[in-house]
C-alpha cells in the first residue's frame, strides 16, 4: 500500500505515482493477495501452451510412425497436424493474445477457413470447404458484428470497416462461382445478401454518424 502526502489518500494499486497529482508515493505497508496475480496466471498459461506444443509434436511423430509402418494414408497425418496447429494458435492468440474480441474472432475464423480448405485438398478436394465453410465463416463474422454492435451501442459505427470487408469477401465468394471454383453458390449468395443488408442498414439507420465514420475512414 502507498500513500500520497499531497492528496492525503491511500493507493492500493502497485504504482509509484499518485493517479491524481502525479506525486511520488510513499510506501506505507506491504499488502499481498489484494488482487489475483495476473502475472502468475499468465505464466501458467504460457507453460500450458508449451506443454501442449511438446505433446503435439510427440503425438505427430507417433502418428507419422504409425502411418509409415502400417502404410496408412498421409491425409490422416495432415489433418491431425492442422488440427493440432490450430489448437496451438487458439491458445497463443485467443487466450494469451492481447487483441480485442473482434480481432480474435475474425483472425481465428479466417484461419479455420484456411484449415478446412487445406483439409479438403488433402482428402482429394470435393469443394465443400469453398462451397459451404467459406461463406459460413462470413455469416459467422456478420453475426458477431451484430452482437458487438448491440453490446457496444455507443461506438457501433466503428464496425463499419469490417462490414465493408465482409461485403468484399462475399463478392469474392460469388465471383468464384463464375470461375467454377464454387460449384454451389447458394450459401455464398445468402452471405452476400446478409452482408449487404447489414452494411446498408448501418448506413441508412445510422444516418449522420455513419456518414461521418465513412468520411473519416476514407478521408473524403
Amino acid at each position: 500500500m502507498s500513500r500520497c502526502n499531497q492528496c492525503k489518500i491511500e493507493i492500493l494499486d502497485e504504482t509509484e505515482r499518485c493517479p491524481l497529482c502525479n506525486t511520488v508515493l510513499e510506501q506505507t505497508a506491504e499488502m499481498e493477495n489484494m488482487y489475483p496475480d495476473i502475472r502468475i496466471r499468465s505464466r501458467k498459461l504460457v507453460m500450458i501452451s508449451r506443454i501442449y506444443l511438446f505433446l503435439a509434436i510427440v503425438l505427430e511423430l507417433v502418428a507419422a510412425d504409425i502411418c509409415f509402418f502400417f502404410e496408412m494414408q498421409s491425409w490422416i497425418l495432415i489433418i491431425s497436424a492442422l488440427v493440432v496447429l490450430f489448437g496451438y494458435i487458439v491458445i497463443r492468440y485467443a487466450i494469451l493474445g492481447t487483441s480485442g474480441y473482434l480481432a480474435k474472432t475474425v483472425v481465428l475464423t479466417i484461419l479455420a477457413i484456411i484449415m478446412f480448405v487445406a483439409i479438403d485438398f488433402s482428402v482429394g478436394y470435393n469443394g465443400w470447404s469453398v462451397n459451404y465453410v467459406f461463406p459460413s465463416g462470413i455469416l459467422l463474422i456478420d453475426a458477431g458484428i451484430v452482437v458487438l454492435m448491440v453490446i457496444n451501442r455507443k461506438n457501433w459505427q466503428s464496425y463499419m470497416m469490417l462490414q465493408i470487408f465482409m461485403v468484399l469477401c462475399s463478392v469474392a465468394a460469388v465471383l468464384l462461382s463464375f470461375f467454377g471454383i464454387i460449384t454451389n453458390p447458394a450459401v455464398s449468395v445468402v452471405a452476400l445478401n446478409i452482408s449487404l443488408i447489414l452494411f446498408l442498414g448501418t448506413v441508412i439507420i445510422g444516418g449522420r454518424r455513419a456518414r461521418v465514420e465513412l468520411k473519416r475512414r476514407f478521408h473524403i
